[in-house]
């Protein structure tokens, strides 16, 4: 039977320039926290350019210089939630409307992929779309809706 990890995409608008220093502390901190997440237990894989993160990273759904992305992938939800929530990740998340837009939309979404299995841009902006259209479904969902993971090949 075929092992499955979660993906996750999130996505924020910045409210300024990488270089502008307004958001100097979420930039000096992007290493840190990239770090982090690569120590931590479940992680599997994340979305880098040659800079070690995305903030360069092109996304095909918008070519808005403001727009960052972030696509990763986990051994399971609790491994997920445990890097977001209860370390020091969570410092920067209850910081984020210092440095970004707030959302009108929902701006993340979770999936299964079949271990080894690495989600492109464009199949996660398609997942984020499905969930902001349909809402949860085993397709698209996110923490407060999990599905479980399939049992066969993926959605």
């Amino acid at each position: 039977m075929p092992v499955f990890h979660l993906a996750e995409l999130n996505i924020a608008r910045l409210l300024h320039p990488l270089d502008d220093p307004r958001i100097h502390e979420f930039v000096d901190g992007l290493d840190s926290i990239n770090r982090l997440a690569d120590q931590s237990p479940g992680f599997v894989w994340r979305l880098k350019t040659e800079s070690g993160n995305a903030t360069d990273a092109h996304h095909p759904w918008s070519q808005d210089p403001f727009m960052l992305v972030n696509l990763s992938i986990w051994e399971s939800p609790e491994s997920l939630r445990e890097y977001t929530y209860k370390s020091n990740h969570l410092d920067y998340l209850r910081r984020r409307t210092e440095w970004f837009e707030r959302p009108t939309d929902p701006h993340y979404v979770l999936w299964w992929v079949q271990a080894g299995q690495i989600p492109t841009l464009e199949e996660a902006q398609n997942r984020l779309t499905h969930y902001r259209t349909q809402g949860p479904t085993p397709k698209a969902f996110w923490f407060n809706t999990l599905y479980p993971a399939p049992l066969a090949v993926p959605i």
